[in-house]
């Protein structure tokens, strides 16, 4: 008989991932404190199965994935309906942005109970989600990896395996690092470019093939061409993030001035009430301070 597996969050990623989840392993139990998002994943055609509650869902499957926007959040399922409704033997996959001490406390509390649990933040936006080209970096036990690998590979093109529990989510904080910078001197080197008289479209045609180019490039040059600042992921999402490498940069006396400076300006793009924008709308702070659209 084959494992029952549950999804729960079904927001901006876990919409898709669900889906994605389902195609490749139907039957897959669903749930989302908006119940019309699993709704419309039924009505799309989806092979799913919405239960009403955490607790409901839990007590029936034997894996089952998170997808949740806060440490919280998942905090309180995993402490609350999971922990006690789970079976001895079950297992719990976070594809959440969790921080790290957050992830190894309900390691050990759920160990307690004889459950297991894999931390799998994924990189990818969106479209990543959209388009099943997630990469998903694992936190675990060998062998609980290797359990749950084949459920990860129905929504991603990578999974990657890099140590014990709080693994992935250290890689993840290295990955929102390195993408939260670039999309503040993209805005920034863009902001520039334009004061001195260059077309927007011009200057990424220009730049896109050399060692400048990459997917952040892409999208963010994307985003100021169409005005439409459409999120795959936030500025407060980032920012959040951001946070969370920077929490584990106290915890472990590692200087990390280029984020926290980076992290800064994501917090002057939410006070400027672009936070529920993709994390490109930060160049709307140097449109501002030069009077001048990029």
């Amino acid at each position: 008989m084959g494992k029952v597996v549950g999804f729960i969050g079904l927001g901006v990623m876990g919409q898709h991932m669900a889906r994605h989840l389902a195609q490749k392993f139907p039957g897959l139990l669903i749930n989302d404190i908006d119940k019309s998002r699993a709704a419309a994943l039924i009505a799309a055609g989806s092979k799913v199965e919405a239960v009403s509650s955490p607790a409901e869902l839990a007590q029936r499957a034997d894996i089952v994935f998170l997808s949740l926007p806060t440490t919280a959040i998942v905090r309180d399922v995993v402490s609350g309906a999971l922990v006690s409704s789970l079976k001895k033997g079950s297992i719990v996959v976070d594809t959440s942005t969790t921080e790290v001490t957050a992830v190894k406390t309900l390691a050990a509390e759920l160990e307690g109970k004889g459950i297991e649990f894999i931390d799998a933040p994924v990189s990818g936006g969106e479209k990543g989600a959209a388009d099943g080209t997630l990469a998903f970096m694992i936190g675990g036990k060998q062998n609980v990896f290797e359990s749950v690998k084949d459920y990860c590979a129905a929504m991603g093109a990578s999974v990657v395996h890099l140590g014990p529990i709080g693994s992935g989510q250290i890689a993840k904080a290295v990955n929102q690092m390195i993408v939260g910078t670039a999309f503040a001197v993209i805005a920034e080197s863009f902001s520039l470019g334009v004061k001195n008289g260059l077309d927007t479209k011009a200057l990424y045609e220009a730049i896109r093939g050399g060692w400048a180019g990459s997917k952040v490039l892409d999208v963010a040059a994307a985003d100021m061409l169409s005005r439409e600042f459409k999120p795959g992921g936030t500025v407060d999402i980032h920012w959040k993030d951001l946070g969370i490498a920077l929490s584990l940069s106290r915890d472990t006396d590692v200087p990390v001035p280029v984020t926290a400076l980076v992290q800064e300006i994501f917090k002057a793009a939410r006070a400027k009430g672009d936070g529920k924008k993709s994390q490109t709308a930060v160049v709307r702070l140097w449109e501002t301070l030069l009077n001048q659209e990029i």
